[in-house]
């Protein structure tokens, strides 16, 4: 049997170069604008605008691989992007950086669309847990060193922007030489929304304002370190301590959510997250209580994500799981898009300590809907072994579904081949009255679905309210 990180060595070796430039730039920019001491809004706007990079490249990305193929794009994306984070040494203008945020997490998406299909489509089925989890750790691991990559430079002049465009320009030597096939140009198929939503609102709900937490962190956690006045390396071991406790969570935690409820342990979660953040922003900063702090809001922020992709998936039949994947993305993209914008607001009206202060409230907000949809839902059936590990940040594209092992492999090549057979199938939005974690045993086994992001073509249900259902599965954002 070949060994995954040998055969995939390429792909890793771009992922892991790709993801420290991602988050150098984006720690880099944190503290660059609290040097400058622009207002919180703006540098909440800068992170806002990355998420919505990362949604919109979703579509640009497919269009792209199916036109020019999968090392063209890559290539073409990372040149845009390197060529966006230089940009920033050129121009001062906040409406200019905002707007190269935008094109980065664009492009960014791209990248991940490329690796992703890639490592889906050549991964035998007896290893794609092991892929899988490989690519996710080389991922955690390359946030790690973009964290860690800012204590080099201290007095954040070009160097890190250098560094960046390096790395940028770098990730491309190891996918442009590889000797493995191409894979196959992507085909989009319809997104099914409402669908989802009525199959997993619990589950959803959480990824909606979980990433409103996460990408609060990823956007001002670095402003806000700063201006408690720690210098650059200290922001780093902040920084890294909260992401690290994120990747040494996720084992535990998978065991953790075979054992009990998935949706009573989200609930926990948000109990024990809330009474933290709110310890965090009421206790003046200590070196080692601050650092301690940080670490135990890793473990429960950053595994919010995965128990909650871990409970959609259990509602879902295999054959769903990559237009699933597709919906998570979109809910995630759109809550941390949201916010960082209003926890920039409150800290720049309230204070430095709002950033804590917003996510508190979001996990009170976030256990009183579950709550709600909980009670109006029937007792819940534990399903095991569909925790899959996930990083904290959005580091990963809706193919990301198709690398997971409990997805049939013959399902997902019918939906990203050109060849595939794109019939649309119609689905039965209405309520079901049933808990999260009950797999509906009526759903067709005909039943096709596939990812989109031509989001326009949504069925008109997409956007039901509470009051046409017999149960609270709306579209509310107020989880990733």
């Amino acid at each position: 049997m070949t060994n995954p990180l040998r055969t995939f060595a390429s792909l890793y070796s771009t992922t892991l170069l790709m993801v420290l430039a991602g988050g150098l730039l984006t720690t880099y920019l944190g503290l660059r604008l609290s040097v400058m001491n622009v207002p919180q809004i703006w540098i909440g706007g800068m992170m806002s605008a990355y998420y919505v990079g990362l949604v919109a490249g979703s579509k640009i990305g497919h269009r792209l691989i199916a036109q020019v193929g999968h090392i063209r794009a890559f290539v073409a994306s990372a040149g845009i992007v390197a060529a966006s984070a230089l940009g920033h040494a050129l121009v001062d203008e906040l409406a200019v950086w905002l707007l190269l945020r935008l094109v980065v997490g664009m492009g960014m998406m791209c990248q991940y669309m490329v690796l992703e299909s890639w490592l889906n489509e050549q991964a035998e089925s007896n290893q794609r847990g092991t892929v899988f989890a490989s690519y996710m750790i080389v991922s955690y691991f390359g946030l790690i060193l973009g964290q860690g990559a800012i204590s080099i430079f201290p007095e954040l002049g070009l160097e890190p922007l250098l560094l960046i465009a390096i790395c940028f320009s770098l990730c491309i030597v190891p996918i442009s030489l590889t000797r493995r096939l191409h894979p196959a140009p992507l085909v989009p198929a319809p997104l099914k929304i409402a669908h989802y939503w009525k199959k997993a609102p619990q589950a959803l709900t959480t990824i909606a304002i979980g990433s409103m937490i996460v990408g609060s962190f990823y956007g001002l956690a670095p402003a806000y370190a700063s201006n408690l006045g720690l210098p650059p390396e200290k922001v780093a071991t902040y920084m890294t301590a909260t992401i690290l406790a994120g990747l040494l969570a996720q084992w535990p935690m998978g065991k953790l959510s075979d054992i009990m409820s998935r949706s009573r342990l989200i609930r926990i979660n948000c109990i024990l997250l809330g009474i933290l953040a709110l310890a965090i922003a009421l206790t003046p900063y200590h070196p080692v209580i601050s650092l301690v702090m940080t670490f135990l809001f890793g473990i429960l922020g950053f595994t919010f994500y995965p128990l909650a992709t871990a409970l959609a998936n259990s509602r879902v039949e295999q054959n769903e799981r990559v237009g699933l994947s597709a919906t998570i993305l979109l809910t995630f993209g759109l809550g941390a898009s949201i916010g960082p914008l209003i926890a920039s607001t409150l800290m720049q009206w309230l204070g430095n300590s709002m950033l804590y202060g917003f996510m508190s409230a979001c996990t009170l907000i976030l256990f009183v809907r579950l709550r709600y949809v909980h009670a109006q839902q029937k007792a819940e059936t534990n399903v095991t072994q569909d925790y899959i590990m996930a990083t904290g940040d959005l580091v990963s594209s809706p193919l990301a579904a198709a690398l997971d092992p409990r997805v049939d492999v013959e399902s997902i090549q019918e939906h990203m081949t050109p060849s595939a057979n794109l019939d649309e199938a119609e689905y039965d939005l209405g309520a079901d009255g049933v808990d999260d974690d009950i797999i509906d045993a009526n759903d067709s086994d005909e039943e096709q679905l596939a990812f989109s992001f031509d989001i326009e073509q949504a069925e008109p249900e997409a956007v039901q309210t509470d009051e046409a259902d017999s149960h609270p599965v709306n579209l509310d954002k107020a989880q990733t």
